[in-house]
């Protein structure tokens, strides 16, 4: 392709609208623009890109048996409805009516739409296991969308269902898929981790996300460099360490701690470190409020305590419902009578002549131990931290971020049950199928690919997935020898198979240059004041270093780069 006729509309100023690397460099390099919150056009440059990626993704999920086919964006109310999933998604789904009143949404994901077309088609074991993906655009109302194409209102995805007659069929499936992920990250030129994770909405035994380790990450991942544990926030787990309880036998006094509400404010008054204090927090759990309880110095995980629940939605309770149930206004609850369900983390299980909520306003009670408390319930409800012991090999934890750009599930029968999707087995009775669910965000994948590659010039792309794997540039095209040498090697490249463009603008050497370096071209040829004595500038975009090639020797070295 020739420069002169591509829509590339790069930018020399960092747009305002944008917060990390990837979307200033995806809207710089002329990859994507705005169309409203949260909703993105890609242009050209950006679309190749994206259209390489899906490549990738087709080839390795049909390495591994996988089926592609299409199905609709627009869902009917009555077959979510019949999952259970209707109201679980809450405010991100999509909904709207059509003319007749019948109520559809937009889809936010397509285990439904997979699972009705499969019970309607198969009927005989002979028939399974079945691995059916598309690359379907899916619908999310995030509350804050961010970060460009990171998190958005529309996106992407690259979404499969496994159909198995046993859990053996799946978990060979769900292997087979695992494999296709690695393969695919791994072409994508991508650093990433495979975690343990949360089923979450999609339901499930089992599950495990792709993370690409970045400093802008949504997610944090607990890992151990022991024995390899990996696993997310949500899912982390935090082991019950075994202490030694010495009480002191000091009584439990109530302290007066007027407009003293918040943890810091309750450090500074009683002039000792958070840890020792229980800190309560009331929650709405669909019908019923409970309390949570946890050392004050840590964060309470809302998935692990929803998992625990088993509710559909979970949210912390406004201040006249906690006013009900404390007889306190926010900010002063405590274990110590109350009259709710109460569920406290393991560590408080181990504290003793701690401080907490005294159910009246303004007031805080001293020395509290267990007993004192209506505690009965103790479990993992918090987030891991650094230092934590890992769940295996009790080695310490570290942290770090990560970007999701894939997750796998094993679903079960729980769309299947909800959805009728059975089979006849070898002594012909009926089975529901046994299913699994796998995702890849695209557009999320390829920011992943330019937060991991990039500097302070632009996009480094791998060459798998660039736009462009070469560019010639003739410094000035104005000088014969230049363009009709940038013009042999552009043309001889082509018919060698490699995706190449020419920098054939009247432009300045250094306009072009910046340009090749914004939107990311692996390889460069520069054909500039050597071009009369068959010599050519050849420059790789990750390194530094430049060489000049006898223009004989240049082709084949790309060949050498790209592997072909």
């Amino acid at each position: 392709m020739r420069y002169s006729q591509l829509f590339i509309p790069t930018l020399r100023e960092v747009p305002a609208e944008a917060e990390i690397e990837s979307h200033k460099l995806m809207i710089r390099a002329g990859l994507i623009r705005r169309f409203a919150s949260g909703i993105y056009n890609f242009l050209p440059l950006g679309y190749r890109v994206f259209r390489k990626i899906e490549t990738i993704i087709r080839e390795e999920m049909e390495n591994q048996g996988g089926q592609e086919l299409h199905m609709s964006a627009l869902i009917p109310a009555e077959v979510l409805k019949e999952s259970g999933r209707w109201d679980v998604f809450g405010p991100e789904m999509f909904k709207l009516k059509d003319r007749s009143g019948r109520e559809f949404c937009l889809g936010p994901t397509h285990e439904e739409s997979f699972t009705v077309s499969v019970r309607n088609e198969v009927r005989s074991y002979k028939q399974l296991p079945q691995i059916l993906y598309q690359i379907q655009t899916k619908f999310r109302d995030e509350i804050r969308p961010r970060f460009g194409v990171m998190r958005s209102r529309e996106f992407v995805m690259k979404d499969a269902y496994s159909f198995d007659k046993d859990t053996e069929g799946l978990d060979i499936s769900y292997q087979k898929m695992h494999d296709a992920y690695c393969a695919i990250f791994d072409r994508c030129g991508l650093d990433y981790t495979v975690v343990q994770a949360d089923s979450g909405a999609m339901g499930g035994s089992g599950s495990e996300e792709f993370m690409v380790k970045s400093t802008v990450g949504e997610a944090a991942i607990a890992y151990c460099d022991a024995c390899g544990y990996a696993a997310n926030d949500e899912k982390a787990q935090c082991l019950e360490l075994e202490t030694n309880l010495v009480l002191s036998g000091k009584a439990m006094e109530k302290v007066h701690t007027p407009n003293v509400g918040t943890i810091d404010d309750l450090c500074e008054f009683f002039k000792c470190d958070s840890s020792l204090f229980a800190k309560t927090l009331i929650y709405k759990a669909d019908d019923q409020v409970v309390a949570a309880v946890l050392r004050g110095d840590r964060e309470l995980n809302e998935t692990k305590l929803q998992n625990l629940l088993g509710c559909v939605d979970l949210e912390m309770a406004d201040s006249e419902t906690i006013k009900r149930v404390t007889g306190a206004d926010v900010g002063f609850a405590g274990p110590v009578g109350l009259k709710i369900r109460t569920i406290a983390d393991f560590e408080v299980k181990h504290m003793v002549d701690f401080i907490t909520g005294a159910n009246e306003t303004d007031y805080h009670l001293n020395n509290v131990n267990l007993d004192d408390t209506c505690i009965k319930e103790y479990t993992d409800i918090r987030n891991i931290v650094i230092g934590d012991k890992c769940p295996v090999c009790k080695e310490p934890i570290k942290m770090d971020r990560g970007i999701e750009v894939g997750h796998i599930f094993k679903l079960g029968t729980k769309y299947s049950d909800a959805l009728g999707c059975k089979f006849l087995n070898e002594n012909g009775k009926e089975k529901p199928m046994i299913m699994g669910s796998y995702g890849i965000g695209v557009a999320r994948t390829m920011a992943a690919v330019i937060e991991q590659n990039c500097d302070d010039r632009g996009i480094v792309w791998p060459i798998g997935v660039a736009p462009y794997q070469v560019i010639v540039i003739p410094v000035n095209i104005a000088k014969k020898e230049q363009l009709e040498l940038g013009e042999k090697l552009y043309k001889e490249l082509k018919t060698r198979g490699v995706d190449v463009l020419i920098d054939d603008r009247k432009e300045r050497a250094g306009v072009k240059f910046n340009d090749a370096d914004l939107i990311g071209i692996p390889i460069r040829i520069t054909v500039g004041k050597l071009a009369g004595e068959g010599i050519v500038e050849y420059k790789l975009r990750k390194d530094a270093d430049r060489t000049d090639v006898p223009v004989e020797d240049v082709v084949e070295k790309v060949m050498s780069n790209l592997g072909l």
